[in-house]
């Protein structure tokens, strides 16, 4: 034991303490797991909770708690060194790597790290795989896999020069079907059109890039629909 705790004192850096209070983490858990909030008894591999920073990084940034139970209770963790370690290790399986921000703080005799995944700056965050890198979103409270229009919509929307888009006859069909539909598919699209799937999806994903539509999945299909903010 005395062997891996001197291993982790020399990989670990020196984590800060919070200044959040007690009740402040109380009230932060009182609000359950969500899309901007995990909670974790322990970090189980850097794998696996590397997919949770990959997701949250995708998404809005969000905070991973380490030492709280699914159902929030506060159980602390058995080694916060340890914790920082494979955390960072995770966040090196990232790519680009995050730069995450560790806080601990101790209730009693309990030490619960507070992790900080800042929203990208430049999406999609691949995560490393043996076979091929993949993409996690956050969505409510669990991390998924992001599909293949998710993923090109984050990549036009990292781009710098911007997105311009002309409005012709196909986009005034599509207008004209969501008005009285409400949501529509890419199979859908392509036959109101008449063209590929591929065709398609380009206007579907350039439009929820320029901010018109929303992409959401339902039934594991992804679906389109007028974008909240342009309402």
């Amino acid at each position: 034991m005395d062997d891996e705790m001197n291993f982790y004192l020399q990989h670990a850096g020196n984590m800060p303490l919070s200044t959040m209070s007690r009740q402040d983490l109380k009230n932060l858990i009182a609000t359950g797991e969500s899309s901007f909030l995990e909670f974790k008894h322990k970090v189980a591999s850097p794998e696996k909770i590397a997919r949770e920073i990959a997701a949250f990084a995708n998404t809005n940034g969000g905070t991973i708690l380490i030492g709280v139970s699914d159902n929030g209770e506060m159980v602390g963790t058995e080694s916060y060194m340890e914790e920082e370690f494979w955390l960072e290790e995770a966040a090196k399986l990232c790519v680009p790597e995050i730069d995450i921000h560790m806080e601990l703080l101790n209730i009693g005799n309990k030490d619960i790290v507070i992790v900080d995944v800042p929203e990208a700056e430049k999406k999609p965050v691949y995560l490393k795989g043996k076979k091929r890198r993949k993409v996690f979103v956050r969505q409510a409270d669990e991390s998924v896999l992001a599909n293949e229009e998710l993923i090109e919509v984050m990549k036009l929307g990292s781009r710098e020069e911007g997105i311009t888009f002309e409005f012709g006859e196909k986009e005034q069909l599509l207008f004209r079907f969501l008005n009285e539909y409400s949501e529509i598919t890419v199979e859908r699209f392509s036959i109101i059109i008449n063209t590929t799937t591929y065709t398609a999806a380009k206007i579907l994903v350039n439009l929820v890039s320029v901010g018109v539509l929303d992409l959401f999945e339902k039934d594991g299909v992804a679906h389109y629909t007028f974008s909240r903010k342009s309402a």
